[in-house]
């Protein structure tokens, strides 16, 4: 596949362009510093660096692909941000001037309590713990998966709980339009599997998919 990645030198963009690569796909990184996706990746990639916040300077980027893929995110978790929401918007309009359909959202499982969750996760981890502390960002995560559902595209929210830095174990659990029991954690490099394995997953259109370790 042709695939473009947003958000491509952040932990999980790294990792899934790194996944693609080595999966035989074409991937055009967009990216605001070049120096920050590490050097192999920069020699077979297709590196693109512009304001991701101007769809008309990502136009080029998201023209003729497959597939669209998200990984924005802000690493200032307790602050107000809008940078997902704002990222969101930019790459749909993008995507709908160039007639490109299929894009995938990484957003996050804590923002939603419900199916698939165990009662104390359901009740009190999620509403009263991280809903609390990560307000912000996931008011920002719901206002970016509220776009990406009225797109009118061929769109997959991908939610995956607590990201963690470890080699990752190359599998993972996962849930459509629920949580998954038990899902605490996922290694960034299993997610990475996650993504690319949704990007290609016609039965995951339109539906959210709940990944974890």
């Amino acid at each position: 596949m042709r695939l473009t990645i947003f958000g491509a030198t952040g932990g999980t963009g790294v990792l899934a362009v790194r996944r693609a690569l080595d999966a035989g796909h074409e991937v055009t990184a967009v990216v605001r510093d070049p120096a920050g996706l590490p050097s192999d990746l920069r020699a077979c990639a297709d590196v693109v660096q512009a304001d991701v916040m101007d769809p008309a300077a990502i136009e080029e980027a998201v023209k003729g692909r497959d597939a669209v893929l998200s990984a924005l995110g802000t690493r200032e978790g307790r602050a107000p941000t809008s940078v997902c929401a704002d990222g969101a918007r930019s790459v749909l309009t993008a995507m709908a001037a160039t007639g490109t359909d299929r894009f995938v959202l990484v957003s996050a499982s804590g923002l939603h309590a419900g199916p698939g969750d165990d009662p104390f996760t359901r009740f009190v981890v999620k509403p009263l713990i991280l809903g609390r502390l990560l307000k912000h960002a996931f008011a920002d995560m719901r206002a970016a998966e509220e776009l990406t559902r009225t797109s009118g595209l061929r769109w997959t929210i991908v939610r995956p709980p607590r990201l963690t830095n470890g080699a990752g174990n190359g599998r993972y659990r996962r849930a459509v339009d629920r949580n998954v029991l038990g899902g605490a954690s996922i290694a960034r490099a299993d997610l990475a599997i996650a993504l690319l394995d949704t990007v290609d997953d016609p039965s995951t259109v339109e539906h959210v998919v709940s990944v974890s370790g």
